[in-house]
């Protein structure tokens, strides 16, 4: 099974950049975006219906800003959408498609780069999400949580470290949280069992010809539970073509 996620910022400007050109002829089974940025009445033109596809939002209620979605080729059991969860659902930041025998969800993780604001917007996120976890854990279901996290977990993870330790998306905090999300040893940075080199960026940006020269951030992830690390084949950043800020990430699993 090949699962693919992106942040696409702008859904509508990914498709005028060819992105679902590109993405019919990658063979992938699920591909989860956010950043979608657009309504469902937004959607209606054919290039965003793929043939053997279904298609699933989870719309900010703020037009232009946000939301969540999954294209994918198995037909799933049940929709998630966290509606019971104000900020993450008005915000359009997390959807789940639970399978026979796997749990995806495509997950888009607040901002605290605008101001302080919204970094403790983002702290208060990152509490809540913790026990969503926890919840998920007690599913009994291998699960694929991809998405956009904006955090650069370690010094491997972002070209200027050192310059950004003071900066949202490598906060201390943010770190800390996700070092112990993966000490707990449920959950796993599929990234990090197939490459442990540095230097692997899915984020760059706008300013300063940061992708040119590669300074870039690695804030998208696919972590899964663990009961799936040994499925895991196959890892690819594709840089280009250039559709987003952001890279598609892509992961190979062995479903039997």
């Amino acid at each position: 099974m090949r699962i693919m996620t992106l942040n696409i910022n702008g859904i509508r400007s990914g498709a005028r950049k060819g992105f679902f050109d590109w993405f019919l002829e990658q063979s992938v089974d699920i591909l989860c975006l956010q950043e979608i940025k657009a309504q469902a009445q937004n959607l209606d033109d054919p290039v965003f219906m793929l043939p053997g596809y279904e298609r699933y939002l989870a719309p900010a209620e703020k037009k232009g800003y946000s939301g969540v979605a999954i294209y994918t080729k198995p037909r799933p059991l049940a929709v998630e959408r966290w509606e019971d969860w104000p900020v993450c659902f008005s915000e359009g930041r997390y959807l789940e498609l639970e399978y026979e025998q796997l749990i995806v969800a495509s997950l888009y993780l607040p901002s605290g780069s605008s101001g302080e604001l919204r970094q403790q917007v983002k702290f208060a996120y990152l509490d809540e999400l913790w026990l969503r976890l926890e919840a998920l854990q007690q599913r009994g279901k291998p699960i694929v949580l991809a998405g956009d996290w904006n955090i650069a977990h370690q010094n491997r993870d972002l070209k200027n470290w050192r310059a950004n330790r003071k900066n949202s998306g490598f906060l201390p905090e943010e770190r800390a949280w996700l070092d112990r999300l993966f000490a707990g040893g449920f959950w796993v940075d599929a990234f990090r069992v197939l490459n442990q080199e540095e230097g692997f960026y899915t984020w760059w940006s706008n300013r300063g010809r940061a992708r040119e020269n590669d300074v870039g951030w690695r804030i998208d992830y696919q972590i899964i539970s663990q009961d799936l690390q040994e499925a895991l084949r196959h890892v690819a950043i594709d840089r280009e073509p250039f559709f987003s800020d952001h890279a598609p990430l892509t992961m190979d699993y062995h479903m039997p």
